[in-house]
């Protein structure tokens, strides 16, 4: 029988990427990360001069380019992370950068970048069998997904979450430019004109900023077998 299709959505750092990884490795799912892909798109865009000092993108040059950028993951390694790989290359330390979370949110607002990693995602998913997290899995990339998540926190909680996270993997980080990306990201997500960050209808909502992580595995979990049963899996 067909695996299900579960849609993770929520705002940034609200740790639905973790949730989402954490049930994909204990239900035998394939886990996407949607949000890896837009950054490694930033990537590309910065490395080739694509973004400007004040912010701006060259969306002509990007849009052109997108034929040439190719967006896979390579199975978790001893960190034990998926790794994102962009044209071949391990650039999973560099998409978590502050550097590219500041441009990430512009590039994802561009509709023909939106269209091109939308159809990448359907295609990677289209089989089911899969736990797939971002801003807009259950309204615009499967919206006839068999569970939806949608996470949130308040910003303070996920700024302290991307802050602690930042330096555990080494890189050097200010409290206070963290909290601010993280509001501007809110900002650009909820008010994009392309696939705008909201909740769907049938989401099952979930404040997770005073749960420990084994409590919210577990409810996960839980709302996992309450899909299987009602889709027929016994």
């Amino acid at each position: 029988m067909k695996g299900l299709i579960i849609a993770i959505d929520g705002y940034s750092s609200s740790g639905k990427s973790t949730m989402a990884r954490r049930l994909a490795a204990t239900v035998g799912y394939r886990y996407i990360d949607s949000g890896a892909m837009y950054r490694a798109v930033a990537l590309y865009a910065l490395d080739h001069g694509m973004i400007a000092a004040d912010g701006s993108v060259d969306t002509a040059a990007l849009t052109a380019a997108l034929p040439d950028i190719h967006i896979d993951f390579a199975p978790a390694g001893a960190d034990g992370r998926q790794h994102t790989l962009l044209n071949g290359a391990d650039v999973e330390r560099d998409i978590r950068s502050l550097r590219v979370s500041e441009h990430v949110s512009p590039v994802a607002a561009v509709p023909e970048v939106r269209h091109a990693l939308v159809a990448m995602q359907q295609a990677l998913g289209a089989e089911g069998g899969i736990v797939m997290d971002g801003r807009d899995i259950g309204t615009t990339v499967f919206p006839d997904a068999d569970l939806k998540i949608f996470v949130n926190a308040p910003a303070r909680t996920r700024a302290e979450r991307r802050y602690a996270e930042m330096l555990a993997g080494g890189a050097k980080a200010d409290f206070d430019e963290v909290l601010a990306n993280v509001q501007a990201r809110d900002r650009i997500d909820e008010t994009r004109a392309e696939s705008p960050l909201r909740r769907a209808a049938d989401a099952v909502d979930l404040d997770n900023s005073g749960m420990t992580l084994d409590e919210q595995d577990a409810w996960l979990l839980g709302q996992f077998h309450e899909a299987l049963r009602a889709h027929g899996h016994n």
